[in-house]
């Protein structure tokens, strides 16, 4: 657990880095001391170190971000960027909710600072946004009719049975079926879970896929649907983390230093375990600068 989350004490994370890298260079005591302003070079940390707001793009999914009935900002994504921020000193947020495929152009024209949504990371995304360190390791699920009377409990069911497959716009699962061999014209994009549900249930589409949670999310309540068991992933997990602009490096960099003693905490654990997280989504080591290779 971090215990100061003052922005300018002797502990604060990303003071440790800056001062960590000074001295690898060689850097004096006394040029460092002069330095320590320059721990807030990045436009969002100065922006909280000024107690300016931290604009919180995320689109609605039940379980990892969402809005309550008194708009504050639910959801494993959202709580979980606000504590970690909260420990950089920001005190301020604004929920900024949006459909999933305008997220990443949102935070280009500059209008949302970070998104929490369980945006995976991806090489094509990497070219967008800077992305921290992953905060799970995610599988997804397979929506379906009732009894599955299809017997679809994988991609390549759904391609070898020449159905119709839905899934969220820019969503991982347009690759993964496009990789599995599914055709472009049997792959029905829509804005997002709830979409994907109506999709299935209608029979506007015969399954539907995505990050497991929101999948589950979405048809807690529909007698109609159900989740495809078992499902037989074709493909490596997804791993969701926080986006933040180009140009925000130093913020990325704070923030993975503040996760690496509160991911898989108690104290995490307790903030998110209501949504449905558990420690088998815990992240499994994988690096963001690997996962952007791959």
């Amino acid at each position: 657990m971090i215990k100061d989350q003052h922005p300018t004490g002797p502990t604060d994370p990303l003071r440790r880095a800056v001062l960590r890298g000074m001295a690898a260079l060689g850097i004096t005591a006394v040029a460092m001391a002069s330095l320590a302003g320059s721990a807030w070079a990045g436009a969002l940390l100065d922006r909280i170190k000024n107690g300016g707001p931290v604009r919180i793009g995320f689109s609605t999914d039940t379980a990892w971000s969402f809005k309550g009935e008194n708009n504050e900002m639910l959801g494993i994504g959202n709580v979980l960027v606000m504590e970690l921020l909260k420990k950089l000193g920001a005190t301020k947020f604004e929920p900024v909710d949006m459909e999933w495929g305008s997220l990443i152009p949102a935070m280009q024209g500059g209008r949302i600072d970070v998104i929490t949504s369980a945006m995976f990371v991806l090489p094509q995304r990497c070219r967008n946004v800077l992305f921290t360190n992953p905060f799970g390791t995610v599988y997804g699920g397979l929506v379906v009719p009732k009894g599955n009377p299809k017997g679809v409990h994988s991609l390549p069911d759904i391609r070898d049975k020449g159905l119709i497959f839905v899934t969220g716009a820019g969503y991982a699962d347009v690759k993964r079926a496009q990789d599995t061999g599914i055709p472009d014209d049997k792959i029905m994009q829509v804005a997002g879970y709830v979409e994907i549900a109506q999709a299935v249930k209608s029979g506007r589409a015969d399954a539907g896929g995505g990050e497991y949670l929101g999948i589950k999310g979405a048809i807690r309540n529909d007698d109609s649907l159900e989740l495809a068991d078992p499902f037989k992933p074709n493909y490596k997990p997804g791993y969701p983390a926080f986006a933040f602009p180009q140009g925000e490096q130093d913020t990325v960099d704070a923030i993975n230093e503040v996760m690496k003693d509160y991911i898989g905490s108690d104290e995490m654990m307790s903030l998110v375990s209501k949504y449905g997280y558990d420690k088998s989504l815990l992240p499994d080591g994988s690096k963001t600068a690997d996962l952007c290779k791959s």
